[in-house]
């Protein structure tokens, strides 16, 4: 059983891992999107990315 949880725990990290390691969004990255205008606005920079699907990407302007 100790093996199986422990298992288990080295599963969920290294999932945890591969999907932050795929992904530059940071916590300050809020989408939301806006139907009416079939785009993504970031909350948080202002960012806006048209399309139906979810951004990956952080767009936040350098500067």
């Amino acid at each position: 059983m100790p093996l199986l949880l422990l298992i288990l725990l080295l599963a969920v990290l290294a999932y945890m891992w591969i999907t932050r390691r795929t992904s530059t969004l940071t916590r300050a990255c809020r989408w939301r999107q806006e139907r009416s205008a079939a785009q993504w606005r970031c909350v948080a920079c202002g960012a806006i990315k048209p399309g139906a699907q979810e951004p990956k990407a952080c767009l936040r302007p350098e500067g």
